[in-house]
């Protein structure tokens, strides 16, 4: 490994069967009053609000009702949490759901006590700053409900801005980490079958984009590369067996460690996918994991030349693409259509315009995409190329 980092995840993880329970040894930690945050209401129907508000109440915790967390939270939704929160002291937040309530949970964790909370928005998610090591943060955990996203175990928190059409992830720092996250994969089982196949394709994305960068001989793609080829196969057997217990707790944790940063350790990355995959998130609101599958073949086909010896290597050890009478370039473009072959068995969005975007939108949402690739910075009229051929 050739570069230098410092690592440092401070979530502690609860995982398995009732690991819910744990939280009655967290609890007592913090304050009296916790802001419940949790999305459109189907964890009342599938018994984990029960399980959670149980503990809470004999844990003697007042609690704060905010529930109705949508997809892609916004920032005007999260003002409106830092309202309640200042307005009932709020001493813990207590995400329970997906990976939207998570990252909302995190940034409102920092929203609170934010001075001036109209340049929230632009401290984070334009100048990506960190908060200050004396700023009050209010801490926060997770019951985690359904994977992909990561959220569980990192700084970060994805928030949109409906007035500029912009979704975008901010680092919120150490501090802003959940003190803990409740991984019971039987939470996740009876998520709907389109939900459960997007989070794993997020998983996957999130390994490419710290995978894809460098050659240099690196233990962070070694891992990288067993842990996709992990995601591949678990995919496979929980879409013959959605209650394939195995295979979903695999996925669980595969979604907590592809995004825990790890694998980017001493690397850069390309995080192009996410960044299309967002923009088109702030237009549509569609499911993340959709957005990436709609973008990210026209990427990598457009940007494969320039980092043939990495997708060469993609192609060999993650799909087991024989290189034998192939050019290395040939060998790389077998490994992408390996990947469209998993993608579209999956029942993944290939085309954009499945998901609501049109031609119209494209100058809006070139506007709205960072330049984040690795081996070729894009200009603005090849990201225009890549959302016309997505669609």
């Amino acid at each position: 490994m050739q570069g230098n980092f410092t690592f440092h995840n401070p979530s502690k993880i609860y995982f398995g069967k009732d690991a819910v329970e744990n939280i009655r040894g967290e609890l007592p930690k913090y304050g009296p009053v916790v802001q419940l945050v949790y999305g459109g209401g189907s964890i009342k129907k599938n018994g984990v609000y029960d399980a959670v508000m149980r503990i809470l109440n004999d844990c003697g915790k007042t609690v704060i009702d905010d529930g109705g967390v949508l997809p892609n939270p916004t920032v005007e939704r999260l003002m409106e949490g830092r309202e309640k929160a200042r307005a009932n002291g709020t001493d813990f937040i207590l995400a329970v759901g997906g990976g939207s309530c998570c990252d909302y949970a995190k940034a409102l964790s920092v929203a609170v006590w934010e001075e001036d909370p109209e340049d929230f928005w632009f401290k984070y998610y334009e100048r990506f700053e960190k908060p200050a090591e004396d700023a009050k943060i209010v801490p926060a955990g997770c019951v985690l409900t359904m994977v992909g996203t990561g959220s569980e175990m990192n700084m970060k928190a994805v928030l949109t801005n409906t007035q500029k059409h912009w979704k975008r992830g901010g680092d919120l720092g150490p501090r802003a980490a959940f003190k803990f996250s409740v991984l019971d994969p039987a939470y996740t089982l009876s998520l709907p079958y389109d939900r459960m196949v997007a989070g794993a394709f997020d998983i996957f994305v999130h390994l490419c984009e710290q995978y894809f960068s460098g050659t240099d001989d690196c233990v962070s793609d070694d891992l990288a590369e067993g842990l996709m080829r992990s995601v591949v196969k678990n995919s496979r057997r929980a879409v013959l067996d959605p209650q394939d217990w195995e295979a979903r707790s695999n996925l669980m944790w595969a979604a907590a460690l592809a995004l825990s940063t790890v694998f980017g350790c001493g690397k850069s990355g390309d995080s192009m996918v996410h960044q299309f995959g967002q923009s088109i998130g702030a237009y549509t609101g569609a499911t993340h994991g959709m957005t990436l599958s709609a973008t990210i073949l026209p990427y990598y086909r457009m940007v494969l030349a320039d980092g043939l010896p990495k997708y060469a290597r993609f192609a060999r050890e993650v799909w087991h693409v024989d290189p034998a009478g192939k050019t290395e370039r040939e060998t790389a473009e077998a490994g992408l259509d390996a990947l469209e072959a998993w993608m579209r068995e999956l029942g993944l969005v290939m085309h954009a315009r499945e998901i609501g975007v049109t031609e119209e939108m494209i100058p809006g949402l070139v506007e709205g995409t960072r330049v984040r690739g690795f081996y070729r910075k894009l200009t603005r009229e090849e990201m225009a190329q890549v959302y016309r051929e997505s669609i």
